[in-house]
């Protein structure tokens, strides 16, 4: 094979891609080999392919492919969930665009059409994937309301009712109107909005005959007449709320009972504005007296904290809001009306009325569905929960204990916050697309749980001697869906259906897996309760590590989305810079658990770095080779073995702490900086000269093991490069996605140690070169006091080559008027046959050395500050570092140049 003279990705990433999948390279069967597994963070199948996908995955394929190239049974599961709120909502919208509304259809005709969008649009995020070589073992292809996983999702139902830990009740939930369905607090996103603070008057009820204090004074000495002009002279109260559209569902006013601004009126009433009902004001502390006007409405069905009052002082529950956010009769005004719609017209009424004393604005948090983006809507609801303070606790342990290692570890206390502080999880969506609860209903409105409607009847028959005579046809299935983290909570176990057989030979090879890489923002709902349902059906961790991605973010620091159209496309990006410069861009920037500021300056690095590889190819490609030449390169040969060696030791550590940006930035420096712009400038012949056969024999060999540890990272460039005729004839197995990793070998410190001094000799050489604007094809004489213990004969040749050196001589004594410098601790010395004004250049070499050491000491603040190292992206605290080292070398010149001068 013969590659191209430009370096063009998509001339190849397609097709090897292809080759992969026919060469059934990423499929897995249990095996004698030792396994390593990745379950998939299904998307949800209206997803399409994001930014965050897209390092999600980059960093899955790049731990599956190594592990591969380890000689492990590599098997990476993908899949998609079913995302019962969002995908019902989008067939709902898909259905009223042909003029069908989902009350017309039966339930069964629903779920036609809801397959019908998931088999045209559900597999799309899937595809894309492709594009960007995750090596999934597609065959494996799961979804979450596949048969045997929907009957793992009934058997867990069942399971845990008769366990006593599902249990069916009215609570207080998350409403969304939109999509018509209870949520959980996970589900709900969190945002600052401006609002309107409305200060509404509700007049007191017979405030002539109100009590007051026996001695008719405040605790402070007022009288209370004094409060009664101030507050009750107008026969009312004011209280602020945001959301006047709700007072038609108030039950009381409450005030702290220690306010001294409304003793008079305890044991009091009040009329709601506009609809004239009488409530009582009731007294509890848990109103703050320094906040508004220390009166607080108490609409216990539209507020959980009003609920939880409600309930203490036995209030009412007055429910004015339909499922779809409209106003029911219930709240005998503006009934049919919009919630917000509502709230405008409510004001108007107020002020019409004289009970609206005045607005402010407001800005407060409110909460969002995350699947439709509707405002949440606190609900009084029949609901089905899960107990979870049982499961809770050896959840915990498992990451107390190290058995689930969170990456990074500042994940451990907000895990254990959670978990110590878990709530019952409301687990039943009002929703047909999902699994419908296995709870069947009898006429007298009892029920029982039960997988089938048979089953259901035999255990209907053993409650009661009055059920004998019943009948399936009796019997009514719960309309509602379970949540659909209930299915996925059982992903690592359901993949491999080790529910249903629960000692299948893939469930006892595969599990526990590896590697789980997920957002932190599912570390409770979906992490948690994984483990959860691990220790239930397993009584084992369902995972080993947790990788934690950060936010990928613009560079602005926004979070990308579409509203603010600061995303990206990832196809295009692929298209314009290649799936492996998309996949260096992005890893170079994403240290576990930290926040990504993307800059599509990034692909543009990526991109740089795979033109950079391929370039070094053609360079080493397009050479002739000569055995009767004898090899004068042992020295750069020894040096890059070892400095290979050297690179792997922390590229593998870098592994084994899961830091894949460090990882990937060792494997950059090795191949642009030690192998192309040091070993192939120290190897490489003459222009159009041929090279000797051991050099090149080992480039050769060099360049497929650097290929090797490339791969995981860059799978494309990698394989094209790898079939090419340079490495000689390979057959259709011999690729590089299934080539042994090399590993590393013996490493000689102090060799590399020397080679990094005699680099720093030639960097100084050019720095002069530079400084005096000499070209660098003018061959420059050099001499060196030593003062180590480096044996410059050694090294003259690289030296005198890279540094284009006429003449390399050792001197006891320093060479007087000549350029000089220190490398280390040896003196070097380079005469210009130029005449100094030697006190001119003390001056200004003196001014150099002035500004270096000041640049020097903002440099080391920087890196000095924990806060900016913690925070900076890894390539800013390494130019950071670049730059404090090209300043020391420069002020180690000019500290020569000085001494020189006496």
């Amino acid at each position: 094979m013969s590659i191209s003279k430009k370096y063009q990705p998509a001339e190849f990433e397609d097709k090897w891609y292809s080759y992969w999948l026919e060469q059934k390279f990423f499929a897995s069967v249990p095996d004698e080999r030792e396994p390593y597994t990745i379950v998939i963070p299904p998307p949800n199948v209206t997803g399409v392919l994001h930014m965050g996908h897209m390092l999600n995955n980059t960093i899955q394929d790049v731990l599956i492919r190594r592990a591969r190239m380890k000689g492990k049974n590599a098997c990476w599961v993908p899949g998609t969930d079913h995302a019962s709120i969002a995908t019902e909502a989008k067939v709902v919208a898909m259905l009223k665009e042909k003029g069908i509304s989902k009350k017309d259809l039966t339930r069964t005709e629903f779920l036609e059409h809801a397959y019908d969008w998931k088999n045209k649009y559900g597999g799309i995020i899937l595809e894309q994937l492709k594009k960007l070589g995750a090596s999934c073992d597609w065959d494996r292809t799961a979804f979450t309301m596949d048969p045997h996983m929907s009957e793992a999702v009934i058997d867990t139902f069942i399971h845990l009712y008769k366990k006593g830990w599902i249990y069916r009740g009215v609570r207080m939930v998350n409403w969304d109107p939109q999509g018509k369905t209870a949520v959980s607090d996970e589900e709900v996103i969190r945002k600052e909005v401006n609002q309107k603070l409305y200060y509404i008057k509700y007049q007191v009820v017979d405030v002539a005959e109100s009590g007051s204090p026996e001695d008719g004074k405040s605790e402070s000495g007022e009288d209370v007449d004094t409060y009664n002009s101030q507050l009750a002279t107008h026969n009312y109260l004011t209280i602020a709320t945001t959301r006047p559209e709700t007072i038609m569902a108030d039950s009381a006013i409450c005030v702290n009972p220690n306010d001294e601004r409304y003793f008079h009126l305890h044991g009091k009433s009040v009329y709601v504005p506009l609809i004239g009902r009488v409530i009582p004001l009731i007294q509890d502390e848990y109103v703050a007296m320094d906040f508004g006007t220390g009166c607080l409405k108490v609409t216990p069905a539209h507020d959980l904290n009003d609920y939880e009052l409600g309930i203490k002082h036995k209030l009412p529950v007055i429910d004015i809001l339909n499922d779809d956010g409209t106003l029911n009769e219930k709240a005998q005004i503006l009934v049919g009306e919009d919630r917000f719609i509502a709230r405008k017209k409510i004001a108007v009424l107020l002020e019409e009325a004289g009970n609206l004393e005045k607005t402010e604005d407001y800005k407060s948090q409110i909460g969002f569905s995350e699947r439709t983006d509707a405002a949440i809507e606190p609900k009084l609801s029949m609901q089905w929960f899960c107990k979870m303070e049982e499961m809770a606790k050896p959840a915990l342990d498992y990451v107390l204990n190290g058995e689930i290692k969170l990456i990074p570890e500042k994940f451990i206390n907000t895990y254990r916050h959670w978990m110590e502080n878990v709530r019952d999880w409301n687990i039943s969506r009002q929703l047909w697309w999902g699994q419908q609860i296995p709870a069947w209903y009898l006429p007298n409105g009892d029920f029982v749980v039960a997988k089938t409607v048979e089953e259901a009847l035999e255990e209907a028959k053993k409650l009661s001697a009055d059920n004998a005579q019943l009948t399936a046809a009796d019997l009514t299935q719960e309309e509602d869906v379970v949540d659909t983290w209930f299915s996925s909570w059982l992903w690592p176990i359901s993949v491999f259906n080790g529910i249903a057989e629960p000692d299948n030979a893939e469930i006892n090879y595969y599990y526990p897996t590896n590697d789980l890489v997920t957002a932190p923002e599912i570390l409770f709902f979906w992490v948690a309760r994984m483990i959860m349902a691990g220790h239930e059906w397993r009584g084992e961790v369902p995972f080993k590590n947790v990788y934690l991605t950060g936010i990928v973010r613009d560079k602005l620091g926004r979070k990308m989305s579409k509203s603010l159209g600061n995303s990206p496309d990832p196809l295009d990006l692929i298209t314009k810079y290649g799936a492996d410069g998309v996949r260096v861009g992005m890893l170079l920037s994403s240290p576990a658990g930290n926040d990504i500021m993307f800059d599509e300056k990034d692909c543009v690095q990526g991109s740089s770095f795979g033109n950079k590889i391929w370039n070094a190819f053609l360079l080493v490609k397009g050479w002739e080779v000569d055995d009767s030449l004898e090899g004068k390169n042992k020295i750069a040969i020894t040096w890059f073995e070892n400095r290979f060696n050297q690179a792997l030791a922390e590229i593998e550590d870098d592994f084994a702490q899961y830091r894949l940006s460090e990882a990937l930035m060792a494997t950059y420096k090795l191949v642009w900086d030690d192998f192309c712009a040091w070993y192939l400038e120290m190897i490489k012949p003459v222009y159009q000269q041929p090279i000797d056969r051991e050099t090149y024999t080992h480039t050769i060999r060099f360049f497929e093991n650097l290929l090797k540890v490339l791969h995981p990272f860059t799978p494309f460039i990698t394989e094209e490069l790898w079939h090419d005729e340079l490495f000689g004839t390979r057959d259709s197995k011999d690729c590089i996605i299934v080539a042994q990793m090399p590993t590393f070998g013996q490493i000689n410190t102090q060799l590399l140690a020397d080679v990094e001094t005699v680099k720093l000799v030639v960097t100084q050489i050019r720095n002069i070169r530079n400084n005096k604007q000499l070209s660098p094809k003018e061959a420059l004489p050099l001499s060196v006091k030593i003062n180590s213990a480096i044996d410059y004969n050694a090294y003259a040749g690289i030296i005198t080559k890279l540094g284009n050196i006429s003449e390399f001589t050792i001197i006891d004594e320093k060479l007087e008027g000549a350029n000089a410098f220190l490398a280390q601790t040896d003196e070097f010395f380079i005469p210009l046959n130029e005449t100094v004004d030697v006190a001119a250049e003390k001056e200004r070499l003196e001014k150099e050395k002035e500004y270096l050491l000041g640049f020097l000491k903002s440099v080391d603040a920087k890196l000095n500050n924990e806060r900016f190292v913690q925070n900076a992206k890894p390539e800013i605290i390494e130019n950071e570092r670049k730059k404090k080292a090209d300043a020391e070398a420069k002020l180690a010149i000019i500290v020569a140049g000085l001494v020189s001068f006496g």
